[in-house]
């Protein structure tokens, strides 16, 4: 028993450790952000600096015009997760159940997109967005991420789990597919449903790169895209970016705050490690 009791205590006391190091860098972007001034960069570091004060958030919000950036990220990352989880989840049942020639190989080729970065396909996808003369436009920063090889293998995962004798009972009752998917498989993979939309707003939220190309006018700005205008060319404010920064991590802490035990269930549903 005495070894039992150690050996539990020794694995809190890493658990615990490990939180503390991943913890670390939000705390101190906190603390950062409450530093006034030059005592940002004092050495050795203050961990409980004089003056510590909100005036590195009023100035952020005098710099940019900070929550009309907010919106567009918000409303960008909402509305692309949602089309996300539309188009993946109607992908993904008919992956797993439409028997068509051919399905397991377009599955693989799907899925083989993943191993593609998005350096490699922004210069053709910008030369469509400028083909349709879609270039600075909120559509330009939605449409690629519309559809998700991800979040298709992931939903496929859950929907192969559901029981096939639901779908036939259903049947019997006269269902279709239509049916069989908006009120007996959706509902059952809704673990895997909010996990993959953590994911896909996460992706939505912090994208920079896309954003950086497509994107000139300052009214179509992301966040990333608004945080990364804070950096001088000589000189960078830290403890406005790390203000900044503070605000981008909120809405996705609260987010997985709410969905957590889903994310839980759905690794435990599919299988995933």
């Amino acid at each position: 028993m005495g070894r039992a009791k150690l050996g539990r205590v020794s694995r809190y006391l890493l658990v615990t450790l490990g939180a503390a190091v991943m913890l670390f860098p939000f705390a101190w972007a906190v603390i950062t952000s409450l530093t006034p001034g030059d005592a940002v960069l004092a050495v050795p570091p203050d961990f409980t600096p004089d003056g510590a004060g909100l005036d590195a958030y009023r100035k952020l919000m005098e710099t940019l015009p900070f929550w009309r950036i907010l919106l567009n990220s918000v409303w960008i990352g909402v509305a692309s997760t949602v089309l996300q989880l539309l188009t993946s989840a109607m992908a993904a049942y008919a992956f797993a159940r439409l028997p068509f020639p051919g399905r397991g190989a377009l599955f693989s080729v799907y899925l083989a997109t993943l191993m593609m970065p998005l350096p490699v396909l922004v210069v053709p996808l910008f030369i469509e967005m400028r083909t349709l003369g879609l270039v600075d436009t909120y559509f330009a920063l939605l449409a690629p991420t519309i559809a998700s090889a991800f979040g298709v293998f992931l939903l496929r995962q859950a929907i192969n789990q559901v029981p096939k004798e639901f779908d036939e009972a259903a049947v019997l009752d006269g269902a279709g597919h239509f049916r069989i998917f908006l009120y007996i498989v959706l509902p059952l993979i809704r673990p895997a449903l909010a996990t993959f939309a953590i994911f896909g707003f996460m992706a939505s939220w912090n994208s920079y790169l896309w954003p950086l190309i497509i994107i000139k006018s300052p009214e179509f700005m992301t966040l990333p895209l608004g945080l990364a205008t804070l950096h001088g060319q000589f000189t960078t404010e830290w403890d406005v970016v790390m203000a900044g920064s503070v605000i981008s991590v909120v809405p996705i802490l609260i987010l997985y705050v709410f969905a957590q035990k889903h994310v839980i269930a759905s690794v435990a549903q599919t299988g995933l490690k």
